[in-house]
């Protein structure tokens, strides 16, 4: 099945027009670490997912970033939560985008399988740049907001340099390039690239920091030349069946990262092989 070459020369001629096709990498924001810890919405495994609390735990985990999805209020105001509806995290129907943030403010997220929990507030952005400012860099996952509006605020905490975005929609990707040059952007990896050339045709197509994708789409060719041109892949392995036999496949391929629902059983199981 050919890559999809509609998409690759919307975004080449998005490339070109806007800040060139051969634009030096951006740095990556600093990690210790050599394999990239990265908590899917947190660490959720004692708190619901995109919480503050799942970020605190993902801090107290030490690992290298935590995931979060940012979308926008009514009234523009810029919050966390994975889902266009409001559904899955607080039990109550609607579309986020249709709540002022005062009103959405007052309906709390829980997680039904565990009352212990609690119940918690649907987080802002800045509170969670706040909350993560010296102590872990954030992996965002751009859904829907204004991207001059998430840069401002990512300025006014000091976080420019501890933030990579990931990029959703072709024109996500001119407006960051033009508004903030220096950012790290990430897209996820075709699916039909499966051989050295495809790879490389792609890498040399977008100019982008970083791959994203699951674990299952690479394999020692395609990993291979990503190492050629210098683009870590920060793989997808969050299922159902997580555990070492995922992790080990993945660390065989050469994976730079993987985004995981599981942080700290990943980070010992790192520390136990002594690759952290």
């Amino acid at each position: 099945m050919p890559i999809n070459q509609s998409f690759i020369y919307t975004v080449s001629i998005i490339l070109l027009f806007s800040f060139g096709a051969f634009a030096q990498t951006t740095p990556l924001p600093f990690t210790k670490h050599k394999t990239i810890v990265i908590a899917h919405r947190g660490d959720h495994t004692h708190a619901p997912e995109n919480t503050l609390a799942a970020y605190q735990n993902t801090i107290d985990d030490g690992a290298d970033f935590v995931e979060i999805d940012l979308r926008t209020t009514k009234d523009g105001r810029l919050v966390i939560m994975h889902n266009s509806t409001i559904e899955h995290m607080t039990g109550q129907q609607g579309e986020l985008s249709s709540f002022t943030f005062d009103s959405l403010r007052r309906i709390k997220v829980r997680e039904p399988l565990h009352p212990e929990w609690g119940l918690h507030i649907i987080p802002t952005f800045k509170e969670v740049l706040q909350l993560c400012k010296g102590k872990i860099n954030i992996y965002l996952d751009f859904k829907e907001a204004s991207v001059a509006e998430a840069n401002k605020q990512i300025i006014d905490a000091g976080m420019e340099n501890n933030v990579v975005v990931y990029i959703n929609e072709p024109h996500q990707f001119e407006e960051w390039g033009r508004i903030a040059p220096n950012m790290p952007l990430m897209i996820s990896l075709p699916r039909a690239v499966k051989t050295r050339a495809e790879m490389l045709q792609v890498l040399n197509t977008f100019d982008i920091d970083i791959l994203d994708g699951d674990y299952t789409e690479y394999n020692p060719e395609t990993v291979l030349a990503a190492n050629e041109k210098k683009v870590p892949i920060w793989a997808d392995i969050q299922s159902k069946d997580e555990g070492p036999a995922q992790w080990n496949i993945a660390l065989a391929l050469g994976l730079a990262g993987l985004q995981t629902d599981h942080p700290k059983a990943l980070i010992e199981f790192l520390i136990k092989k002594g690759l952290r």
